[in-house]
């Protein structure tokens, strides 16, 4: 019986583990694929197809009885959730990883619980409340993370390798770095992603069918996508498949990663609450960091270690206040509530 809740309470610590054992797999692979030269909005089109057909069997199976009203501010708010959630933040994501590193643009993305607080704050739908211990916590938290974000961006310092730096020279092709770039598309990504949180609240107001809503953002936001591709690049070699790493990359993240996070989250939120998940970010992050360097030969700076730690320590701090202080958004359920908390503080990609 002890051994059977000991594997029961660990549960929840594994699934996060894999996550962040999948989610780093998919950063390194999507910035191999990239640097061979990937078409970014093809990518994103071909992921999220393949992911349509990996929920939509628990859209139909799950919510096959319960009303689905498509009225035409249910579209409206899809058509936004598809455009903030996936086309643009995913779009200028992945632009901005082919433009930095892998690590870099892992430690940029820790920074999106952070950005929303913020917004959420200006906009009035949170509270600073730093009259109480877990408001200063969190605030402090929230600064002592841009003030990493700034370091990792604006010091770099001493640079050194941990592994050959010419090791896999056949699997990944190095390509020139474009940091003012890659950290504006970053940084607009973050805030893309700051404004899809808040979109999903007035999402669920309105249907809160979590697969099904599911199911038809990544439909949009294919079309979407296809669209923005074609006005960026007609050419059929941008488009077409082949059997190749990137092919393999497209299949993974959009059949294994998307299901995988959706699911385990959800299912770890519900056993341990919506801040859970995000406490393992940071591992993910290293993770990426360490492998980037021994596999790629990445070079890892003095500013990114600094900012990567004191990024981490914010993310904790402001993690530790939101957990003891939640957060009382305008929804029309508690299991709403719950969604909308899971995906704010779950950050995945």
């Amino acid at each position: 019986m002890e051994m059977k809740n000991l594997l029961m309470g660990s549960g929840p610590v594994m699934a996060m583990l894999l996550l962040q054992g999948l989610g780093t797999a998919l950063q390194l692979l999507t910035k191999v694929a990239l640097n061979k030269g990937t078409f970014v909005y093809a990518f994103v089109v071909y992921r999220h197809a393949i992911a349509t057909l990996c929920v939509a069997p628990f859209a139909f199976f799950y919510e096959r009885n319960k009303e689905k009203n498509l009225s035409f501010e249910v579209w409206f708010w899809l058509f936004m959730n598809a455009i903030t959630g996936v086309t643009m933040a995913m779009g200028l994501f992945y632009y901005g990883l082919r433009d930095t590193t892998a690590t870099f643009a892992t430690n940029m993305i820790n920074l999106v619980p952070v950005i929303t607080f913020a917004f959420s704050t200006v906009l009035g739908l949170e509270k600073l409340l730093l009259k109480t211990k877990a408001g200063k916590i969190k605030t402090a938290g929230t600064i002592i993370c841009l003030v990493g974000a700034l370091i990792a961006i604006l010091y770099k310092g001493e640079s050194f390798h941990i592994g050959y730096e010419h090791m896999f020279d056949n699997i990944i092709i190095k390509k020139k770095t474009h940091w003012a770039r890659g950290t504006i598309m970053l940084l607009s990504c973050c805030l893309s992603f700051a404004i899809w949180y808040l979109v999903q609240v007035e999402l669920l107001k309105v249907f809160p069918l979590k697969y099904w809503g599911t199911m038809l953002t990544f439909i949009i936001a294919a079309a979407q996508s296809t669209v923005m591709g074609l006005c960026l690049n007609r050419s059929k070699a941008a488009w077409k498949l082949e059997w190749n790493l990137s092919l393999a990359t497209i299949i993974y993240s959009g059949a294994m990663v998307t299901p995988a996070t959706f699911l385990l989250v959800s299912w770890t939120v519900k056993k341990r609450g919506p801040t859970f998940p995000s406490m393992f970010n940071p591992l993910g992050l290293i993770a990426v960091a360490v492998l980037e360097a021994l596999i790629f030969g990445e070079e890892i700076s003095l500013g990114s270690l600094l900012g990567m730690l004191i990024i981490t320590v914010g993310l904790y701090s402001f993690l530790w206040g939101r957990k003891q202080e939640p957060v009382v958004l305008p929804l029309p359920s508690g299991a709403a509530r719950a969604e909308v908390a899971r995906i704010s503080e779950s950050g995945g990609l």
